[in-house]
């Protein structure tokens, strides 16, 4: 198995650029996959880079409908048009982080290789999606300056475009999420009402990012998020949305149990 960050936020192999965004490249016994897309078509100039052949990808998966995940599909679909593009529906709402628009391309939803999914959905018996998570305990606050816009009506984002990807492989299993928006515990929790058990391995932005200093209760939020991770029996790898800050307060508690993920790293 191979899991390279094709694209991510900060700088890591210095052949490969690196922008506000998320992309992973994974090879499995059965298929070449890319979880998100990053922001623009820079995953194309770092797959070329790290000698990674695009066409041979046959799945993507695209975490949930923000332009940082999605923004390199379109050029990505001119390359390799034969993969399957999965996405869970609503993907396509007119998501504002304040006034910006951090939806996707509408443009990618002409595609005729994009599955819209509606829940949980196996691909075959090394991948299978989920979505539906309910849980709001330690909701990011963060969380709470996003929005959808129906028509003139805006409404609080409750992330029902999210999806997560689970790998089974070597009878290990792995899950990926993109920002975590549900919140990475509930995000677990629906894992382990579906699996009865924890993944052996995280990679996912956890959504704690924020450009001013945060509160008393943020910081006990992401302790407490922390604490609870070190309690299970799995590896956590993170960046993007998370933030440095919120990663050294974690990384204090989980020590070895967490990584920090860097664009061009290779993670396995």
């Amino acid at each position: 198995m191979k899991i390279i960050t094709l694209m991510e936020d900060t700088y890591g192999n210095n052949n490969c650029e690196y922008e506000h965004g998320l992309s992973l490249y994974i090879e499995t016994q059965k298929h070449h996959i890319l979880f998100d897309t990053g922001a623009s078509s820079k995953i194309l100039d770092n797959a070329k880079a790290l000698k990674i052949d695009l066409t041979k990808v046959d799945i993507v998966v695209l975490s949930h409908g923000h332009y940082d995940h999605a923004g390199g599909i379109l050029a990505f679909s001119q390359l390799n048009p034969q993969a399957t593009i999965y996405m869970q529906s609503h993907v396509d709402g007119e998501y504002y982080h304040g006034d910006k628009y951090i939806g996707i391309n509408k443009e990618i939803m002409n595609l005729p290789q994009i599955r819209i999914l509606n829940g949980d959905f196996k691909i075959d018996d090394e991948l299978l999606i989920y979505s539906h998570i309910k849980g709001r305990r330690l909701f990011a606050k963060s969380n709470l300056e996003l929005s959808k816009r129906i028509g003139h009506t805006v409404i609080p984002d409750i992330f029902d475009h999210e999806q997560c990807l689970v790998i089974f492989q070597e009878n290990k299993k792995l899950l990926l999420s993109g920002c975590a928006h549900n919140g990475i515990l509930n995000i677990l929790d629906r894992y382990y009402e579906i699996f009865n058990e924890y993944p052996h391995m995280v990679i996912s932005g956890f959504h704690m990012s924020k450009k001013i200093e945060y509160t008393n209760q943020e910081i006990t939020d992401i302790k407490n998020i922390a604490e609870e991770l070190n309690q299970m029996d799995t590896v956590f790898y993170t960046g993007h949305c998370t933030g440095l800050k919120a990663y050294h307060i974690m990384k204090n508690i989980m020590k070895n149990k967490l990584i920090y993920i860097h664009s061009g790293d290779r993670i396995v």
